[in-house]
């Protein structure tokens, strides 16, 4: 069953840029050994914050991937753009293309 990993935070507007530039890296790095990321959706909340879901295939894949974060230097440089960052895991029981 596909599961996702959604994050909530902010990004300075003076930021925005090269955050997206370190979030594709990271998403291509993470995609060369962990195959299972199938997806990724970044929205800018009318609050001005932004949600960045993940979609995998598998919570084992999910659960793999995350625990080899500390291995990708992308990670903490990609995230030293954020501020107030939560994340939530959950599983996709409905999805109508």
């Amino acid at each position: 069953m596909s599961v996702v990993r959604t994050h909530t935070y902010s990004v300075a507007p003076a930021d925005l840029e090269e955050f997206l530039a370190r979030r594709a890296s990271l998403i291509g790095t993470i995609r060369d050994s962990h195959p299972g990321l199938t997806r990724t959706l970044l929205i800018k909340l009318e609050d001005g914050t932004y949600s960045d879901t993940w979609h995998w295939a598998s919570g084992a894949q999910m659960g793999a991937a995350l625990a080899a974060i500390p291995t990708f230097p992308e990670a903490p440089l990609t995230m030293a753009l954020t501020k107030d960052a939560t994340a939530q895991n959950g599983t996709i029981i409905d999805d109508n293309h």
